[in-house]
């Protein structure tokens, strides 16, 4: 008898147990996806790069911040460097779906050797090393982890995170060079590479020499071994390739209607006389009669118009300081006294010309660099004439006769006059002020072909060297807001201080004597 007892207990329990289940079921929502193909996921992180990290696609903040180009008109803004809160966005939104799409790529292949991962490692080392070196020490170790219940992550240290983006890096062209030659695993969603391994190993060793060049007042450190790292990839290409033209660049091609230039028809009568150019750029670029900016800018109309100049005429070449104070700057570009943006190139279509996120002239110029300051074997000379050329022919500028486009006062788009102009690299490059030397004077003009190098384009680069070396000087002043300096860093978000109090604290203590100050120094720049 006591066995008949149970029947209807365990009967119970096997309802109860198919109800709960059946109740989790209607739980779910079958219109939400609750996974997510990886391809989906890069897509998304593959166009996030051009335009994350503070505004880095072109005619944007950071390339006010670089001194290319300035705003005029106070109503859209001005050019303060007022840097009171740090990027830290990127942990909500991309470093997570990195992450995510790591997860997902395991679970659909069963291994964590695909491309997704192998990307990944190159994402995070691009993300970190403009995080870190925008703010100095931030969280890494224990980032992105909430699902594991960190919720107050830990700041690591500047050091341990550049360690971490080196070893990313060597790790991801270990990788590649692996799926291609024993897996047949491809990748959707890479609208860069199109999948091709090769090419993404070139990206990561070049993406490598950059960082190590922003390591230069660490070269002595033995834990980072900048100059031996340098040197091996330099000395071993079929272990460490990297970039061999201009057709390797990693650059985002804009596409209309999905995605449209920065500046184009549109945005022209906006802004296209509110914004003028730098003095940074266009002064070191018209001392030595550079090619590059009667493409880039258009002249001064008044100087043209008073002295009857041919618009390609370099006399006519002067910018607004990006430290005037913004009426004064107004003032010269409403009157057509400074250089403003050459609206043929910038405002006439809808796709303007690819952003270069990490290019050939930059590759070019860091191993000049590195020769030069004695890391590597090699001709300095050589790397930094290819930088030069590379950079040139970018523009479409070719030997012998060229012509420009200009918009004068008072014509709509689409009325352009022309100029021609004549271009020999030879006498271009023989002058005083661009010709090689070795040492600390060739050492400059290296530094200061890469931020002609940069216009438009790399993101914050121009920034970190100018910040790093000095070189070109920037314009200070009223304008720049800061007491008129240009500041060595973000200040943390401020919302660290209530929900990440303890680790903050002690980050800025670590670094800045307790003051989490926009003009304090990072270990980088020690």
């Amino acid at each position: 008898m006591k066995k008949f007892i149970y029947i209807p207990v365990v009967l119970f329990v096997l309802v109860l147990a198919s109800c709960q289940k059946r109740f989790e079921e209607l739980q779910n929502n079958p219109n939400i996806a609750t996974s997510v193909p990886p391809d989906l996921i890069l897509n998304r992180l593959m166009n996030g790069v051009a335009g994350g990290m503070g505004g880095i696609e072109p005619w944007g903040a950071v390339a006010r911040y670089n001194q290319y180009f300035c705003r005029n008109f106070e109503y859209y803004g001005d050019n303060q460097y007022n840097w009171n809160s740090g990027p830290f966005s990127i942990y909500q939104d991309i470093l997570k779906n990195v992450v995510q799409m790591e997860a997902e790529a395991a679970k659909s292949s069963g291994t964590d050797k695909t491309p997704y991962h192998a990307i990944a490692k190159f994402l995070k080392a691009y993300y970190y090393y403009n995080l870190t070196s925008l703010m100095g020490d931030v969280p890494m170790s224990e980032a992105a982890k909430a699902l594991d219940g960190i919720l107050q992550p830990k700041y690591d240290t500047q050091k341990e995170i550049f360690l971490q983006i080196l070893k990313w890096l060597e790790e991801a062209n270990t990788d590649f060079a692996f799926l291609k030659s024993s897996t047949n695993l491809t990748v959707k969603g890479d609208i860069y590479y199109g999948g091709d391994y090769d090419r993404w190993r070139k990206l990561v060793n070049s993406y490598k020499l950059r960082v190590l060049i922003a390591l230069s007042k660490k070269d002595t450190d033995a834990d980072l071994r900048v100059k031996q790292r340098f040197q091996e990839v330099l000395s071993n290409p079929a272990s460490f390739p990297v970039f061999e033209s201009m057709a390797d660049n990693f650059k985002y091609v804009y596409i209309t209607p999905t995605n449209n230039y920065s500046t184009n028809p549109v945005s022209f009568g906006f802004d296209a006389i509110r914004y003028n150019m730098a003095e940074t750029y266009v002064k070191n670029s018209a001392e030595t009669n550079d090619p590059r900016i009667l493409v880039t800018c258009e002249p001064a109309w008044k100087l043209v118009n008073d002295n009857g100049w041919a618009p390609t005429d370099f006399r006519a070449y002067v910018a607004a300081g990006t430290g005037e104070a913004m009426d004064v700057m107004e003032s010269k570009a409403h009157s057509y006294n400074v250089c403003h943006i050459n609206r043929y190139r910038y405002y006439r279509t809808f796709t303007g010309e690819n952003f270069i996120i990490a290019g050939y002239p930059e590759m070019c110029f860091n191993i000049a660099e590195a020769i030069n300051r004695g890391w590597a074997t090699g001709n300095a000379e050589d790397w930094y004439k290819k930088g030069i050329q590379a950079s040139i022919a970018f523009y479409g500028i070719a030997e012998g006769t060229n012509t420009g486009y200009y918009l004068p006062i008072g014509k709509t788009l689409g009325e352009w006059t022309t100029a021609n102009f004549n271009f020999n690299f030879t006498t271009y490059y023989n002058q005083p002020k661009v010709v090689y030397e070795a040492g600390a004077a060739g050492l400059n003009k290296i530094l200061l072909q890469k931020y002609l190098s940069f216009f438009q384009n790399s993101g914050w680069e121009s920034y970190y060297n100018y910040r790093r070396t000095g070189v070109p000087a920037f314009s200070t002043g009223i304008g720049i807001g800061n007491n008129g300096n240009i500041p060595k860093r973000w200040a943390y978000p401020s919302n660290e201080q209530q929900r990440n109090a303890t680790n903050w604290k002690t980050a800025v203590d670590r670094q800045f004597t307790g003051a989490d100050n926009i003009n304090g120094e990072m270990w980088l720049i020690k």
